[in-house]
């Protein structure tokens, strides 16, 4: 088993020659929009995960993810020739779900700043249900 320094290494390694090879030596047009996010690689360095996004709509991701099945050969034996280590890793492609994830977090925060402004307002005009200070003090008089 390889230390996680040499796997996080041989992970960027990985990352850049992917991200390469999709630029220059595939020419599969589906691939026109991914850009390669992360890879992660085990710790046996067996198995490398590259994590990818697309811009556009479903149907390009669909089609991105047939276009990177198709190259996934010629980009390992890539990967292998670049890398020069005994055993080159097997690479399995995850579509990353960073964009969409964000993007609901930045709805959510723009919700709650919209009610957060809502409740500024309220608290503009709002009055006490009682007196202000509904607590007895000492120096006050028992009526």
């Amino acid at each position: 088993m390889a230390d996680k320094a040499r796997a996080l290494k041989l992970a960027g390694t990985i990352k850049k020659i992917v991200a390469r090879a999709l630029q220059t030596e595939i020419k599969d047009p589906r691939l026109t929009f991914v850009t390669v996010t992360d890879v992660r690689v085990t710790g046996d360095l067996q198995q490398a995960s590259v994590f990818y996004t697309v811009l556009g709509t479903d149907e390009e991701r669909e089609d991105a993810a047939k276009g990177l099945a198709k190259a996934k050969g010629r980009l390992r034996s890539i990967v292998g020739s670049q890398l020069g280590i005994r055993l080159t890793p097997t690479l399995e492609f995850h579509l990353d779900a960073v964009p969409e994830t964000a993007a609901s977090l930045d709805r959510a925060l723009h919700e709650a700043h919209v009610r957060d402004e809502e409740l500024k307002r309220l608290r503009e005009t709002a009055q006490y249900a009682g007196e202000s200070d509904p607590y007895k003090h000492p120096d006050e008089d028992e009526s």
